[in-house]
């Protein structure tokens, strides 16, 4: 949780600015976390933060759109999910994506016809609920069926955050090696669907890709599951399927 790195300590309650100039201290070093008054602050900005997140789930129900968090560690392929997942024509979609800096994802994004509208967070570890209503706000809401945020890599705070989607998508690539389900378990227990990536190398690495899918059905046992390799366009389909399905279903 954003205690752990004290990103929540800042005048992010009054303002709303969302450039966070935080300390990643560990929390022995930091002993104002375990203060009752900053536990109260962290508590006032969740609140907050929940109560935009309602207000932009609202804003989505009311354009007919299913909002789907994408979060992960930096580098297991959610950006490039996006842009093989926009060659299919089961939906059409649009992107508010997040990053401490540059443009280069929603750049990406939009060299594939996507609707995509960038966030840099700064010092920031996470998207919040006011960040996505700011950005909600750019795009053609009339012209999509899907909004995607694709939040900061970061397995620790954005599990934290919710943003006002409907479904949490986690990915875990292979490479990450096979024990971020069990030391990132905040994350998981949140996810709606996992999404197993880079599959396509577990030749090379020392992986039991079904001793981590039981590790995720242990935290939250009715998880969906999928594997991704982007060089098998069946499993961007089966992803897509998925989403097409869930959103039949609201």
């Amino acid at each position: 949780m954003c205690a752990d790195c004290g990103c929540s300590i800042t005048d992010h309650e009054s303002e709303h600015k969302h450039h966070h100039h935080h300390s990643h201290d560990h929390l022995h070093d930091n002993p104002q976390l375990n203060d009752k008054k900053t536990i109260d602050v962290i508590t006032k900005i969740l609140d907050k933060n929940d109560h935009e997140a309602e207000h932009n789930r609202a804003h989505l129900e009311s354009h007919g759109v299913l909002g789907i968090n994408l979060m992960s560690s930096p580098g297991s392929g959610k950006t490039t999910l996006l842009e093989y997942l926009a060659d299919e024509d089961d939906f059409k979609f649009g992107v508010i994506e997040g990053d401490l800096e540059t443009n280069r994802d929603a750049d990406r994004l939009k060299k594939k016809g996507i609707d995509a509208q960038q966030i840099q967070t700064g010092s920031a570890c996470h998207l919040d609920a006011f960040m996505v209503h700011k950005a909600l706000h750019k795009l053609d809401l009339e012209a999509i069926d899907v909004c995607f945020v694709e939040n900061v890599g970061n397995l620790v705070c954005p599990a934290s955050y919710d943003v006002g989607t409907h479904l949490n998508i986690v990915l875990v690539s292979i490479p990450e090696g096979e024990d971020k389900i069990a030391k990132y378990p905040v994350m998981f227990r949140k996810a709606d669907l996992i999404l197993f990536t880079k599959t396509d190398l577990l030749p090379y690495f020392k992986y039991d890709l079904e001793e981590e899918k039981k590790s995720a059905r242990a935290l939250k046992p009715n998880v969906d599951i999928l594997d991704v390799n982007i060089n098998d366009k069946n499993s961007i389909k089966r992803v897509a399927d998925w989403i097409r399905f869930k959103k039949e279903m609201r």
